[in-house]
Parts: C-alpha cells; sequence; structure tokens
C-alpha cells in the first residue's frame, strides 16, 4: 500500500466533530474495496464487515477516529470579522496567520488574524492570545458575508500535507487519518490470508469531543474484543521523554489497567516473532482514547490500545513517520490472523 498516497489522500477531507457525513460517503468508498460489507450508521461511523471462516461466531473491531478538531462561525461583526468557537483541544497560540476554509454557501478562504505586535499595548505582549481575541477574514464586506457565511457554519484549517526528509509526512489531520490509513494497511494485509474471526473496521466519529462515535458502535456491535487505534505524542524539544515516543521505531502498544494484560502481551509477542518494531506505552488511568470508552461497553470488552507517534498534535504541522504506520498495519494484521478459538492466550473469547 502507497501510505504517503493514501494519507494525503484523507488529510483533503473536511470532517470537524458532529460534521463527519461527506468524508464518512468518502471512508465507505475505499472501505468498500476491501472489505464484505460496508454501511455508514446514523451518527455517521463507518463499519465495514471482512467476514472469515468461522460462520460469524467470534468477532474483533478495529477502530480508528476520523474527525478532527476544527472551529463553528461564532458571530459575525458589522465589517465582516468572523469570531471563532473551537471544537476539541486547540491552543490558541498556534492559530495566529493560519489559513482556514469557511464552510458557507460556497467555500470561503480566509485567515485567523489578530492585532500585530506593533499595535500590542505592553501589558498584552506578556499575555497569551485568548481565542476570544481572534477572528478570520475573509476580505469581505459585512453585507456580501452575510449573504454566504451564517453563525454556526464550520471552518477547518487549510493546510497541505508536506513530504519531509527521512520517510517523514507533516500537516493537519495526520491525528488520526494516519489511524485510518492502518485500518486501510489491515485490511489489505487480510486479503491475503484466510482468517476465522469476523473483523469489523470501524472509522468512528466525536472522538475529539467526547468519543460519542466510539460509545455507540461499541454497544451496537458488542465485539469479542476490539483494538483501538490512535495517536500518541511524538518525541520533540523539551518534552516530557516518559509521555513521548521516537518517531520512526514502531507504533506504542499501550499497557495498563485500561487495557487487556492478556491479549497485549499477546500482541507483544506476535510483534517480536514477526520482527515487527514496537514502543511500550504505560497508560496508568484514563488512556485519553476511545479505549476508554469501549473497554466498559455493554459488559465490557477486552480492550487493547495501539498508537502511532505524531509530533506536535493538535497544529497544522502534525509529523508522523510513514513507517510507523506500515508497522502498526502488520502488527495488528498479524494479531487478527492469529486469533483462533482455544489457541493459547485467546481462550477467553469462548466465555
Amino acid at each position: 500500500m502507497d501510505y504517503i498516497s493514501i494519507l494525503k489522500r484523507l488529510s483533503t477531507y473536511a470532517a470537524v466533530s458532529g460534521y463527519e457525513k461527506d468524508m464518512a460517503e468518502q471512508m465507505k468508498e475505499l472501505f468498500g474495496e476491501y472489505c464484505d460489507d460496508v454501511g455508514i450508521d446514523k451518527f455517521y461511523n463507518v463499519v465495514a464487515i471482512k467476514r472469515g471462516t468461522g460462520n460469524g461466531k467470534y468477532r474483533i473491531m478495529i477502530t480508528a477516529h476520523l474527525d478532527e478538531i476544527g472551529f463553528l462561525v461564532k458571530s459575525i461583526d458589522e465589517n465582516g470579522f468572523l469570531r471563532l468557537a473551537n471544537i476539541g483541544g486547540i491552543d490558541s497560540k498556534i492559530l495566529l496567520a493560519q489559513e482556514v476554509t469557511v464552510h458557507g454557501r460556497d467555500k470561503i478562504p480566509g485567515f485567523i488574524g489578530a492585532k500585530p505586535p506593533h499595535l500590542l499595548k505592553p501589558e498584552e505582549t506578556k499575555k497569551a492570545v485568548k481565542m476570544d481575541d481572534l477572528y478570520v477574514d475573509v476580505g469581505m464586506n459585512a453585507e456580501y458575508v452575510k449573504n454566504i457565511i451564517s453563525i454556526g457554519d464550520l471552518i477547518t484549517f487549510k493546510s497541505e500535507m508536506n513530504e519531509l526528509q527521512g520517510g517523514k509526512l507533516s500537516g493537519k489531520t495526520v491525528d488520526n487519518r494516519c489511524g485510518i490509513a492502518v485500518l486501510l494497511g489491515v485490511m489489505e494485509e487480510l486479503t491475503k490470508v484466510l482468517h476465522e474471526i469476523d473483523v469489523y473496521f470501524v472509522a468512528t466519529v466525536q472522538e475529539e469531543t467526547h468519543c460519542t462515535g466510539a460509545e455507540t458502535v461499541s454497544f451496537n456491535l458488542e465485539p469479542d474484543i476490539a483494538v483501538i487505534i490512535d495517536a500518541c505524542h511524538g518525541d520533540m524539544p523539551d518534552a516530557p521523554k516518559d509521555e513521548t515516543y521516537p518517531l520512526g521505531k514502531g507504533p506504542a502498544i499501550a499497557i495498563g489497567p485500561n487495557l487487556h494484560r492478556k491479549f497485549t502481551k499477546k500482541l507483544m509477542e506476535i510483534c517480536k516473532e514477526e520482527n515487527i518494531p514496537f514502543q511500550i506505552d504505560v497508560e496508568p488511568d484514563d488512556t485519553g482514547t476511545e479505549a476508554w470508552i469501549t473497554q466498559v461497553s455493554r459488559a465490557g470488552i477486552p480492550s487493547l490500545l495501539v498508537s502511532i507517534p505524531v509530533r506536535y498534535m493538535h497544529t497544522t504541522v502534525e509529523t508522523v513517520d510513514v513507517q510507523d504506520i506500515k508497522n502498526a498495519a502488520r502488527a495488528v494484521a498479524a494479531f487478527v490472523k492469529r486469533l483462533e478459538p482455544g489457541r493459547e492466550g485467546i481462550q477467553c473469547l469462548s466465555i
């Protein structure tokens, strides 16, 4: 699979939490190339099934969220400037001079502005910029703006995916379009082999707000086991070493009370046998991912978490090593291949 081309394609879709419909339609088409059935549920989760040889007796769910952070138009002032309301975790310090797209009646280009340093008062230079102090300038007067843009319209970042040296990519929405790329990689790997367990691939929605998509789809599918694919923090200067993971050294497999110990150990053993590099992510509490929600769905679902190291998360220059995506797909696919009822280490599938 050409992961570079796939990730570039995935990054072009707008899918802010709660506004994922258009991208869901695109994912339905992509997933349909590999899976037996694909559907979109009421919340716009994309659910694809790749059937195994076990007559549907056991099922594994593999998820990655497709949504992204973004904004809504909060107000339009008398001069046509748009005020912002953020969706998801956004640090206002990264917003100055960012290019954006306003999704009104048409897609309107704009940028986020604020007072330049020359006009700041001395006391203002010592303060971090606040979201309420920022605005979007679309270059038009208020009368024209109000004809094509309404309060509540969506605003997304505009940023192209760039190839860096060393097999790395940088751009917006790497979190978690890299996870969607992993799903596609696993699908492709599984087309080459027979597997007993039915595999449900789910591109989930609204993770950046309240993990709503994972909560509803986990309850609906009630799988025997779940693997959550997400992003974790990549290494960068001045960041805590025990909370970040080097790019290019493999996906991070999480351990902790939120994750199923037996299956996690099995995944690590498989990676060692298959010579797939991986790192260990220690999560003593809430993982901050869909694994936290999935684990306690219905009567409980044994859950695993596999994360791709991503630098500069929730910015327009999120950076990933393509090799980590490839190795994550290899690891999860190898895990699925080994899921046979009664096999050592996975007997609990028959409980």
